[in-house]
């Protein structure tokens, strides 16, 4: 009986392409302001600066595209996604529909742990009131959380991708001068109403958060 052949060793599968690591790298720098929004990507700069082929590269173009991030043009190439007042506006009233939506939701039925966390993430916010960066970063946080325990993940993926849009404006409200302390405010009586398990205030409270946000990115 001829020996069988032995079997190949299993081919070790990378935790994710290439292209997607490449994606992360052109977000960031998207986010950064390293690349401006309206500006032009230059495809062969950047494959010999990231040590990659154009293919990658491409295809996390591609994917940054389909997150609103980069717009393809025909016969032109690629470029950072350049936000106008109209897309600005629509973001917001996006964001204050799903996100209020979500509110009332965690409102009625979130937990005694859930609701700890999210005041957890708050009494971060209150700390972090005169330290921008960190601030961004722990308010989106508190709004993600929200949505996590929210539950319904279709919502949570279409706020995740306006989120990235919406940090393409240059005129981010939270960069205004008193924006900062203004959300916070806002978030405070958010914060009770969630606690109070009052559907209703957190749903109204959300989309006035919203509002004056969006009042402050048009200042």
């Amino acid at each position: 009986m001829p020996a069988l052949a032995a079997e190949a060793p299993a081919r070790a599968l990378s935790p994710r392409a290439l292209y997607q690591d490449v994606a992360e790298r052109l977000r960031q720098q998207i986010f950064a302001r390293e690349l401006e929004p309206g500006s032009w990507i230059d495809e062969q700069k950047l494959a010999a600066d990231f040590g990659i082929s154009r293919t990658p590269l491409r295809e996390a173009l591609k994917v940054l595209a389909v997150e609103g991030l980069v717009t393809m043009k025909v016969r032109r190439g690629a470029y950072v996604t350049e936000m106008s007042t109209d897309d600005v506006a629509q973001v917001y009233h996006l964001l204050a529909l799903l996100e209020s939506d979500a509110a009332g939701e965690v409102a009625r039925s979130a937990t005694e742990s859930q609701r700890v966390e999210l005041r957890a993430l708050h009494d971060r916010l209150e700390k972090q009131v005169r330290q921008r960066e960190p601030f961004f970063a722990t308010n989106e946080q508190f709004h993600m959380k929200l949505l996590e325990i929210a539950g319904n993940r279709w919502r949570r993926q279409i706020v995740t991708d306006l989120r990235k849009v919406m940090k393409l404006n240059r005129h981010h409200s939270l960069l205004k001068q008193g924006r900062i302390e203004e959300s916070l405010a806002e978030h405070r009586v958010l914060m009770r109403a969630l606690e109070a398990r009052d559907a209703a205030a957190a749903t109204r409270l959300m989309k006035a958060h919203f509002a004056s946000g969006l009042e402050a990115a048009a200042r």
